[in-house]
C-alpha cells in the first residue's frame, strides 16, 4: 500500500513540474518575443537583434527582464544634450511636475513634442497649468505645438507663450536649428488646421528646402502626431509626407507625441518595412504629465513599449551617432541605446 502511494504521489510531483515548465517556456516565449496582449498597459520588450546598435532596457520585474550587450562609453561628456516629452501640462494632475523636476538635473536642451497645455492650450492654463513646472526651463526650450494647443484659435496662446522660439523667420509655427554636429527640425503636425502636412505644401516644400541646405551627418525631426503607432491613436497616414521627404533626404530620428505612453521603433522606411541600412527610428513619448493610455493594436516594427509610466527621453547628440534614455519619474523601468548616424 505505502508503495502504491510513493508511486502516486511521485508520478504527480512529476506531472506538476512539467506543467509548470510548459508555463514558464511559454511566459518566456512571450517576453522574448515583445508579444502579449498590447492593451495590458504594461510593459512589452523585444530585443532589436542588431549587433551594430545596443539597445538595453530594464523593467520591475527581473523575471520579466530582457537586456541586450551593455552600452559602449560615451564618446565626449560635451556632446550637446536633447531631453524632453509630450502631452504635458495639466492642472489635474502633479505628473508633470514630476517630469520637470527630471529635467531639472538635465542640461541642455529642452524639446516639448506637443499639447503643451491641457485641455484646450488657453493662456490661461499656460499661465497655470505649464509655467509652474515645465515653464521654468521655458529659456532653453523648443516647442512645438500640439491638437490641444490648437483648441485655442490658431494656437495663439501657445504662440504667444514661447515668442520666437516657437516659429521660423517667417513666423510659421515650423523651424529648425544646429545642436552639435546635428540637425533639429521642429514641425507642425495638425494638418487640418494648416492644411501643410503633404509634400506639396507650403511647410512641405520649407521641409524640403530646409533640408537640402542642411551640411548636417545627423538628422531628428520631431512633430505631435505620430505616424506610426500603438497607442489608442493608431497609425496616421496625414504625415507620410513628412515621412518620405525625410526617408529621401536620410534622416536619422523622428520624435512624436499624441499616444500618452512611451514606444520605439526599429529603423523603417515610409511604408513600414525595417530598413536598417536607411530607415528613421521613430520614438512616441507622450508622457510628459497627461493621463497615460493603454496600447491597442501593435504596430510593425514596434521595438519596446511602456504604458502607464512617465518620464522624459533623452538624446546625447555625437557627432556621427547618438544615445538615447528614457528616464521614468518612478519605478525600474528604463530604455537605452546606442545607433549610428546614416
Amino acid at each position: 500500500m505505502q508503495d502504491r502511494r510513493s508511486f502516486a504521489r511521485n508520478s504527480g510531483l512529476i506531472v506538476l513540474a512539467f506543467v509548470a515548465t510548459l508555463i514558464l517556456l511559454a511566459g518566456l516565449v512571450l517576453v522574448v518575443s515583445g508579444k502579449g496582449p498590447p492593451s495590458s498597459g504594461g510593459v512589452i520588450f523585444a530585443p532589436s537583434g542588431d549587433p551594430s546598435e545596443t539597445p538595453a532596457a530594464s523593467l520591475e520585474s527581473p523575471q520579466e527582464s530582457a537586456s541586450a550587450s551593455p552600452l559602449p562609453a560615451t564618446p565626449s561628456a560635451d556632446d550637446p544634450v536633447l531631453v524632453g516629452a509630450g502631452d504635458i501640462g495639466d492642472c489635474k494632475t502633479d505628473n508633470d511636475e514630476a517630469t520637470a523636476a527630471l529635467l531639472d538635473d538635465i542640461p541642455g536642451i529642452v524639446f516639448t513634442a506637443g499639447d503643451n497645455a491641457y485641455p484646450d492650450g488657453t493662456a490661461a492654463q499656460f499661465e497655470d497649468c505649464y509655467d509652474p513646472t515645465w515653464g521654468r526651463h521655458k529659456q532653453r526650450t523648443r516647442p512645438i505645438p500640439g491638437n490641444h494647443d490648437y483648441h485655442t484659435k490658431g494656437a495663439s496662446a501657445y504662440l504667444d507663450y514661447f515668442g520666437k522660439a516657437a516659429v521660423n523667420e517667417d513666423g510659421d509655427p515650423w523651424y529648425s536649428y544646429d545642436l552639435g554636429a546635428w540637425h533639429i527640425i521642429a514641425l507642425d503636425s495638425e494638418c487640418e488646421e494648416t492644411n501643410d502636412c503633404v509634400a506639396e505644401s507650403r511647410q512641405g516644400r520649407w521641409l524640403s528646402a530646409d533640408l537640402a541646405a542642411s551640411q548636417a551627418m545627423c538628422t531628428l525631426a520631431m512633430w505631435h502626431v505620430p505616424r506610426f503607432s500603438s497607442g489608442f491613436h493608431s497609425n496616421d497616414n496625414d504625415l507620410d509626407g513628412f515621412w518620405r521627404i525625410l526617408y529621401d533626404a536620410g534622416a536619422d530620428v523622428i520624435v512624436n507625441g499624441h499616444d500618452h505612453d512611451y514606444e520605439r521603433f526599429a529603423p523603417q522606411d515610409p511604408d513600414a518595412v525595417e530598413d536598417r541600412a536607411r530607415g528613421i527610428r521613430e520614438f512616441v513619448v507622450g508622457t510628459g504629465g497627461i493621463t497615460l493610455r493603454p496600447f491597442e493594436e501593435l504596430a510593425a516594427n514596434s521595438e519596446l513599449r511602456a504604458a502607464g509610466i512617465y518620464g522624459v527621453l533623452k538624446f546625447t547628440l555625437h557627432p556621427s551617432s547618438y544615445d538615447w534614455a528614457f528616464i521614468p519619474t518612478t519605478g525600474n523601468f528604463s530604455d537605452a541605446g546606442r545607433a549610428s548616424c546614416h
